[in-house]
């Protein structure tokens, strides 16, 4: 007779249930632990970056012992083949399996920031560049392609989408966001996380919560943010991505909160994320996270304790390998300290979504390896698409689109390819010598593919490439660990850049980062300024067919674009006095505001038509025309922001509430109506409660946070609503073509 664990066709509730009670503490505990492999040695540990504790991790023969509950990074580790990676993981799978009583495999994860993270697979652009596009359903599209990758190889498990708000410019991972408002965070994400779970992989959701406020703008910083700019901004993207989006992992935030960290924190990882968001998934560690609250926020005095704080705060797994779960982990509950009702709890978690992964089910096998090709044309063509859609032009006077002519290319990363390339692209966080992997052409390829002559003598015109370069800890200017002190342009870059332009020559500035830079003095100057957000392997081919007009740069600014280096921090979500006010003489005004981006045509906005009002359970209707007046086709992103001119507390001066990309031919038009619920002006109460407030609703649509033609308001009746956990979270919008 088949036990009922093992038979697919009852509920997953009734087969965990049964195999819960059929195994010992150290099997329930062995399904929280993970093994980092090394993909030449099984059983080996390794690490870019060991863990601090300076203790050796324990091999795959001992954490594996009464099973495991996940593997790290077989893939993205070190450079690998995909055959030779499924082969390495069918290998450890078979060690995994044959090493507890119940056969049970591990679920894989791996990293998917920009594409499935192993090498020879497609390097997407970098989500600052999903934000940049404003086309929630391409990221969709470009999430499934990556999970079909991985699911074939045998993953599934991805680490994605980052869903933190950028709060300071400075710190290292803004490359890793996708803006500066939860609106934009949120539909993207949510986009980001639809595709890959429709694909067959798991979402995981980082960081939970709190990460990008930390002070300085310095990775890992305390975090010390008042409770509703922790909830109304740091929260409301993960808020979107669990309930409308179905992600089933949650990553915890390294940082502490107001002097807990989030890893300890049963009222973050329990109360708020399950209690209040209805997370029902898998929440698992950032690498070593459960260590460092021994090692490096100092409120555990051993791994054990370690491991029982995170147990206790809502952490099932402890990754990327064994340390404080596991033995010490073990060792207490049998002590009486920890009780084993919270390993029942994570494990019972862990085995449901390994039943939903068919993992429980009779007769698994891993993947039969095989030469699966990780960055086939379609991969690359939609990579090309992201690239472009993402690209933003900031000022043009005329010289784009460029026709073919003699070009010379300046800057430090000119000759540099991986300068496209985000710091969780495999060729930089790896850092792989000789090949990269997938082909990437420079800029002057790319360029010189598309008709131009490249020359460093007598040009038509300079193409100056500024910007980043990204790596890890230290080692490029943009990502993990590579937090910066001013907006300043990287180096000697603003040296460079005034000497080009002193020239005299025609210059087109083209600034490829991972964080919006200062260029106030130098924009200006400028014949066309484009910016790009790390744009992937196929970047110097999207900005080849930009600069050249084969491709229209639709991109729209994610995050504001400062104009001075010292205005730090501060995003385009700010209070009346956040602002430029009369009682400071710093001026915080950015050179470019969030959502701006020019196009080949040119758009006016007209007929603007606002429901009066609603009762404060209701929803208005929102309309307005938008026009192509140029003589060429062109997408305008017709943006939605709202404001409440009087609050109970202090709210922002205005707020992106939706949006829309719209491409019209020349001289056509749409409508667009955008419907506006109530619960969308909802925020955190003087009693921390959220709730809906009577009165004016202000209305702005146009073409960028700083440039709204069109404004108008409603009036939302009746008493304070406290909306229910079913909240609307979405503006959804129509566009109706008119004559």
């Amino acid at each position: 007779m088949t036990e009922p664990w093992r038979d697919p066709l009852l509920p997953v509730s009734v087969r965990v249930a049964d195999l819960l009670e059929r195994m010992t503490l150290e099997e329930k505990a062995g399904q929280l632990t993970a093994f980092w492999a090394q993909p030449s040695a099984p059983g080996a540990p390794v690490a870019p970056v060991e863990d601090d504790s300076g203790e050796a991790p324990p091999g795959l023969d001992h954490v594996a012992a009464h099973g495991l509950g996940q593997l790290t990074r077989v893939f993205g580790t070190a450079p690998v083949t995909a055959k030779a990676g499924m082969e390495r993981l069918a290998a450890l799978q078979r060690q995994v399996t044959a090493s507890g009583r119940f056969g049970i495999p591990a679920v894989v994860h791996e990293e998917c920031l920009t594409g499935f993270m192993t090498w020879g697979a497609t390097v997407f652009p970098a989500p600052l560049a999903w934000g940049a596009s404003f086309d929630p359903a391409l990221v969709r599209r470009m999430a499934a392609a990556i999970g079909a990758g991985m699911r074939r190889a045998g993953v599934h498990q991805g680490l994605a989408p980052v869903l933190d708000v950028v709060r300071d410019y400075r710190w290292g991972r803004t490359e890793e966001c996708i803006g500066e408002d939860p609106c934009l965070v949120a539909a993207i994400g949510t986009a980001y996380v639809q595709g890959l779970e429709g694909a067959g992989i798991v979402a995981t959701l980082k960081h939970f919560a709190g990460y990008s406020a930390s002070r300085a703008g310095r990775n890992m910083a305390p975090v010390a943010v008042g409770p509703r700019e922790f909830a109304d901004v740091l929260v409301e993207p993960f808020v979107r991505a669990v309930r409308e989006g179905g992600a089933r992992s949650v990553m915890n935030s390294y940082t502490d909160v107001d002097g807990v960290p989030v890893a300890a924190d049963e009222r973050l990882l329990t109360g708020l994320l399950r209690g209040e968001l209805g997370f029902t998934g898998v929440v698992v560690a950032d690498y070593y996270a459960v260590s460092f609250l021994e090692t490096r926020h100092g409120v555990a005095a051993s791994r054990g304790a370690a491991g029982a704080l995170a147990l206790a705060a809502g952490i099932d797994v402890e990754l990327p390998t064994a340390r404080c779960y596991g033995d010490p982990l073990t060792e207490l509950v049998r002590s009486g300290s920890v009780p084993e009702a919270l390993v029942d709890r994570a494990a019972e978690r862990v085995l449901r979504q390994k039943a939903e992964l068919g993992l429980l089910d009779p007769g698994w096998e891993p993947a039969a390896p095989e030469a699966v090709d990780l960055d086939p044309p379609e991969n690359r063509a939609l990579a090309r698409l992201m690239a472009e859609r993402s690209t933003v032009l900031l000022t043009n006077d005329g010289i784009l689109p460029l026709r073919p002519c003699r070009v010379a290319i300046h800057g430090p990363h000119a000759d540099e390819p991986r300068s496209f390339l985000g710091c969780y692209a495999f060729p930089n966080h790896v850092a792989a010598p000789g090949d990269p992997g997938p082909e990437i052409p420079t800029l002057g390829e790319a360029l010189g593919a598309a008709g131009f002559t490249v020359t460093a003598d007598d040009p038509d015109v300079n193409v100056l490439l500024l910007g980043d370069r990204a790596g890890l800890f230290g080692r490029g200017t943009s990502g993990e660990g590579c937090d910066a002190e001013t907006l300043d342009l990287p180096g000697d870059q603003a040296a460079l850049a005034a000497a080009v332009l002193d020239s005299g020559v025609p210059t087109v500035l083209v600034v490829v980062s991972g964080r919006p830079y200062a260029l106030g003095g130098t924009a200006e100057r400028a014949s066309a300024v484009i910016q790009a957000f790390f744009p992937g392997q196929e970047g110097a081919t999207a900005l080849a067919r930009i600069i050249s007009g084969a491709a229209e740069p639709s991109g729209r600014l994610p995050v504001s674009l400062p104009r001075r280096a010292g205005g730090q921090p501060g995003t385009s979500l700010h209070a009346r006095l956040g602002g430029r006010t009369d009682w400071s003489s710093v001026d915080p005004t950015p050179l470019f505001p969030f959502g701006h981006g020019l196009s080949w045509t040119r758009f006016a906005f007209s007929e603007l038509s606002v429901d009066p009002g609603a009762p404060t359970d209701g929803a208005v209707t929102v309309s307005a025309t938008v026009r192509n007046v140029g003589d060429v086709a062109g997408t305008e992103v017709v943006q939605l922001y709202l404001s409440d001119p009087v609050a109970s507390v202090v709210r922002p001066q205005q707020w992106l509430a939706g949006f829309v990309r719209v491409e019209l031919p020349p001289g056509a038009a749409a409508r667009v109506t955008f419907r506006v619920h109530a619960d969308r002006t909802s925020f955190t109460g003087l009693d921390l409660r959220r709730r809906v407030e009577p009165g004016e609703i202000g209305v702005a649509v146009g073409r960028s946070g700083g440039d709204l033609p069109l404004r108008g308001s409603f009036t939302l009746r009746g008493p304070v609503r406290h909306p229910a956990a079913d909240r609307v979270l979405s503006v959804p919008a129509d566009v109706v073509p008119v004559p």
